[in-house]
């Protein structure tokens, strides 16, 4: 399996030539940020919409307890006994 920091150093280096064409006196974010940037926009895109889908399966009605009904009922039976 390849070193993972290789690949990312390879990558940078070809990276840095782009980089030479702009002002040195100015610093921006580069080619490297715009992608870095997009990347985490495309993840959390697939985050929210993932999201969405779970959040539409979730049924927000709370259905009637069964053991907690019985309880009442004989609680309520108990009371009238007295």
């Amino acid at each position: 399996m390849p070193d993972m920091s290789a690949s990312v150093s390879l990558a940078v280096t070809h990276l840095v030539p782009l980089a030479k064409e702009v002002d040195e006196n100015k610093v921006t974010p580069g080619i490297l940020g715009f992608i870095v940037f997009a990347v985490m926009a495309v993840a959390v895109w697939g985050l929210m919409k993932s999201m969405n889908k779970h959040m539409q399966k979730v049924d927000f009605k709370e259905s009637p307890d069964a053991d907690a009904e019985q309880g009442r009922e004989q609680a309520g039976s108990a009371a009238r006994q007295r």
